[in-house]
């Protein structure tokens, strides 16, 4: 593993410090419990969507499908922030290991950009089932829909790799101390030893694009989703064909609306306890929340899910 060296003497550093939620030692052991139960819901929601979807042949549909990979992808998406931050409550020095924060940081970025094209593919999926009705059974194959989802996973993981590698080469001076629960490209750029403007520039440059492109695509496809929509004659026709997409435009929201109020402004305008606030609401509570959004907006899955609970 590579040297990182303090610039005010030549001692190593052996990691670095989490600030996490700082607080008096009742508070830590509160969060340790509520971060607990928060983590093992998620686990639970996303992993009987998961089951539902396996075991009930009804849902073997492209729409399910997206959806049962999307679940399995917020599960690992909440597993790359809260096992730490759930050590760090209990811990005395709060370190977090090189191997470790760099591990972190691809990943949770890795996963978060798999979900935004997870999302935009479930939009296309949304706009062919409402817009193409009579074509979508030859468009989305179960061949188009397997290739998407490799597609999403391939390039959500490849696309900061190469960011990553270099940032991890690096040397880091001075205070070891992030002030966050999670290992942030902001913070980690902050103790280079020496500032890296091209690397800052490369980074900047990459990381809106798997935000803002897949958003776009989002917005454009639901535009025509929405026009086709008020085609429909009758307000039953309208009513069913929101009903198909409902869910997903609402875990978009949820999705997008926190990601944007973190990254859609300048940086200065956050404290810290906001952008930690903000970060744990796209990267904890949502993936708690999809599972209630998706079971309780959509019949079938309803029923999936009370069959495979013995409800």
């Amino acid at each position: 593993m590579k040297t990182f060296s303090f610039l005010s003497n030549s001692s190593t550093i052996t990691g670095f410090i989490l600030l996490g939620f700082p607080g008096p030692r009742e508070k830590q052991i509160f969060l340790f419990v509520l971060f607990s139960t928060v983590y093992l819901l998620t686990l639970m929601g996303n992993g009987s969507i998961i089951c539902a979807v396996r075991w009930d042949q009804r849902l073997h549909t492209p729409m399910y499908i997206l959806l049962a990979n999307f679940s399995f992808l917020e599960i690992w998406y909440v597993t790359s922030t809260v096992p730490n931050m759930l050590a760090n409550f209990l811990s005395d020095t709060k370190v977090i290991s090189f191997t470790g924060c760099f591990l972190q940081f691809y990943f949770f970025f890795s996963l978060g950009s798999t979900e935004c094209f997870f999302l935009a593919v479930m939009a296309f999926d949304r706009y062919l089932a409402i817009c193409r009705p009579l074509r979508y059974p030859t468009i989305m194959t179960r061949h188009l829909c397997t290739n998407l989802v490799v597609s999403c996973w391939v390039l959500g993981f490849l696309w900061f790799l190469i960011p990553i590698i270099i940032i991890s080469q690096m040397s880091f001076c001075g205070s070891r101390t992030i002030d966050h629960f999670l290992c942030d490209p902001g913070p980690l750029l902050a103790l280079t030893c020496k500032r890296a403007l091209l690397i800052e520039l490369v980074f900047s440059s990459l990381s809106p694009l798997p935000l803002v492109i897949p958003f776009l695509f989002i917005m454009g496809s639901y535009i025509l989703v929405l026009r086709a929509v008020m085609k429909v004659p009758s307000a039953a026709g309208k009513r069913k064909a929101f009903s198909t997409c409902g869910s997903h435009l609402a875990v978009v929201s949820l999705f997008y609306g926190s990601v944007l109020v973190m990254y859609g402004s300048p940086t200065s305008e956050h404290e810290d306890g906001m952008q930690k606030i903000v970060t744990l609401f796209y990267s904890v509570l949502t993936p708690l929340l999809n599972p209630v959004i998706y079971s309780l907006r959509n019949k079938d899955m309803k029923k999936a899910l009370q069959k495979f609970l013995g409800t």
